[in-house]
């Protein structure tokens, strides 16, 4: 019942937030085109549900010179970037375009984050704990968690615990989900867990005790 009532939810949100971004996104859209050369907006190969692959809809907040297919802690991004753009990464606003990919069905509002299709490391990691059974989101638990800090294993066992309250459904996964999407908010707002460079690795064991949870 709870996986009706949540894609309910995400159609209905999803909905409204493209008629009341419309007008933002539209301004979004002629400053990006002034700021750097380039398409408006940026599609990208992600790891869906049950390993279903789709494209994924962003602003482009990177020159297009940038590696299409890398992950940006695998280069130094920050240097290569623009004012606006890193606005655009810092605020997560270049997120806003994934609500078409929310009303499609492809993503949900909250979920684990989607793994390029590349990344088979995280994608490895997720398999561990069921993760990659369960849809991908725009937020989720490891968002709320720490977001680019985290090293791959932790990362992925925060996206387990959230697929586990989703397979228990009822209150559980309910709660969730509103942890989750509220907790985003606060998230954004102190810029909590956004670095260009040096995250989404594969961490030692010593990294993973820092963080107090392990593989």
């Amino acid at each position: 019942m709870y996986p009706f009532f949540k894609r309910f939810f995400d159609i209905v949100l999803s909905s409204l937030g493209i008629i009341v971004l419309a007008l933002p996104m539209a301004i979004i859209a002629v400053i990006i085109k002034f700021d750097s050369k380039g398409p408006v907006f940026f599609r990208q190969r992600r790891i869906g549900i049950n390993k279903t692959e789709f494209n994924i809809i962003k602003f482009r907040s990177m020159p297009t010179t940038v590696p299409h297919d890398t992950p940006t802690h695998q280069f130094r991004a920050e240097d290569m970037l623009s004012g606006f753009q890193k606005a655009m990464r810092r605020m997560s606003i270049d997120e806003i375009p994934q609500l078409f990919n929310i009303f499609s069905g492809r993503m949900s509002f909250v979920g684990p984050r989607p793994a390029l299709w590349n990344q088979y490391d995280l994608t490895a990691e997720r398999d561990k704990y069921g993760a990659n059974a369960v849809k991908p989101g725009l937020t989720g638990l490891a968002q709320i968690s720490g977001r680019d800090e985290l090293p791959i294993p932790v990362k992925a066992k925060f996206d387990g615990q959230y697929a586990e309250a989703i397979r228990k459904g009822g209150l559980t996964a309910f709660g969730m989900d509103i942890r989750c999407f509220f907790g985003t908010f606060a998230s954004v707002a102190k810029h909590e867990g956004v670095v260009e460079g040096g995250t989404g690795r594969l961490a030692a064991k010593d990294d993973i005790k820092k963080t107090g949870t392990d593989q």
